[in-house]
């Protein structure tokens, strides 16, 4: 029996709301267990979920993070989390999403009771962030980053930041399903999720073990979930009209603005832009033909 079922629609897992609903699902435990062992590269024996109600798919409640928060068996801290739309170009979405993931890892990292604790005593925080797009120019679909010194020596192991790009893995189903690693397991099922094509592959990737089975079972059952889809296409429908409706205010005030001057013209797009935060200050600048330090002063 298959587990993801042949002819039926399969919500991708490469959208944050998707992956928090099977992650955080009473009978996945299993599965994050699994998923964070392949990861971190220990055999996780427990993970306990922390503060994980999903949150609302309105405009304002979309600005929260959706993100599976937990402890895990040695008391280190866990944040896994999927960046599923594109962030821009490389270097635009690179520092954003570092950027970002940093200020969440050691924000998450200094909420560890620090009172009477002695320093020696404070657990690890990783911070996991699977990526559907490219963000690094390297070709390897995993980073891992710790606190190093420049020759590469590492001075810690407490603050720990990994990326899995799932557009890299390429090279990866090219392997036999008998060879790959459990986070090249992982890594195939989380992008490849809602692929029909894939369903052959993925459902023998998913019969290896029963972290991957419960995943891929949970999956099943919240695809069929009429009350699931449809907040999953509310949400698509907000980030469509978001994204729009700023788009077309940025048009309208461009095609205004010719009467007006150019110059003026771009400025008044720059603000309207630079206030979505959907482009990167240097993607503005493209745009409009303003320099990045009038973009930054706007």
């Amino acid at each position: 029996m298959s587990i993801l079922p042949f002819g039926e629609e399969i919500l991708p897992l490469a959208e944050d709301f998707v992956l928090k609903a099977v992650l955080t699902h009473p009978d996945a435990k299993p599965a994050l267990i699994d998923l964070i062992s392949a990861v971190i590269g220990r055999n996780v024996k427990d993970v306990q979920l922390l503060n994980n109600e999903l949150h609302s798919v309105d405009a304002d409640e979309k600005k929260q993070r959706l993100d599976v928060n937990c402890i895990i068996d040695d008391g280190s801290q866990v944040n896994v989390e999927m960046q599923g739309s594109a962030l821009g170009g490389i270097d635009g979405g690179r520092l954003t999403l570092t950027n970002k993931s940093i200020y969440y890892l050691t924000k998450l990292h200094s909420t560890q009771k620090a009172k009477s604790v002695p320093y020696e005593n404070f657990v690890r925080t990783y911070q996991i962030t699977f990526c559907a797009n490219n963000i690094f120019k390297h070709k390897e679909y995993l980073t891992y980053a710790t606190l190093r010194t420049e020759k590469g020596i590492q001075i810690s192991e407490q603050i720990n930041l990994i990326f899995i790009e799932l557009s890299k893995l390429s090279g990866v189903l090219k392997k036999p399903v008998d060879k790959m690693t459990s986070i090249e397991d992982w890594s195939i099922f989380l992008g490849y999720s809602g692929d029909p094509d894939k369903r052959v592959l993925l459902n023998k990737i998913l019969a290896k073990k029963e972290g991957l089975v419960m995943a891929g079972t949970v999956l099943a059952a919240i695809s069929k979930d009429e009350h699931e889809r449809a907040k999953r296409l509310s949400q698509e429908k907000w980030e469509t009209d978001f994204y729009n409706n700023y788009v077309v205010r940025a048009e309208k005030a461009l095609a205004e603005g010719i009467a007006e001057g150019k110059a003026e013209a771009n400025t008044k797009t720059a603000k309207i832009l630079k206030k979505a935060g959907i482009l990167t200050n240097t993607q503005i600048a493209e745009a409009t033909d303003l320099s990045i330090e009038e973009i930054e002063k706007l």
